[in-house]
């Protein structure tokens, strides 16, 4: 049913807030990736903070696509830009 749907969608984003919370952040791409899968809801905060993730896990090209994400779905959103910042000085460093 929907509604099941949604609720297992927003259980995901809750779990992938808590992770990221307590910097568990493999969990955090895990639970924010089930949630963006679902594709019911876009958020560029959810994209922002996978993106932290993926960097905090040494993976700069998946930061910068997910920081990216996020500048598309909000283009003034200072923290999109600054995190593609951070994911393409890592990928110059060859991080």
């Amino acid at each position: 049913m929907w509604t099941d749907q949604m609720q297992e969608t927003l259980d995901s984003k809750k779990k992938g807030d808590s992770a990221f919370k307590h910097k568990d952040f493999r969990t955090t791409i895990e639970c924010y990736s089930q949630f963006i899968d679902v594709g019911t809801m876009v958020s560029p905060t959810i994209f922002a903070r996978r993106g932290l993730s993926y960097l905090m896990n040494g993976m700069p090209q998946e930061a910068l696509n997910d920081a990216t994400q996020a500048q598309v779905i909000s283009p003034t959103w200072h923290i999109a830009s600054y995190l593609q910042a951070a994911a393409l000085s890592a990928l110059g460093n060859g991080q």
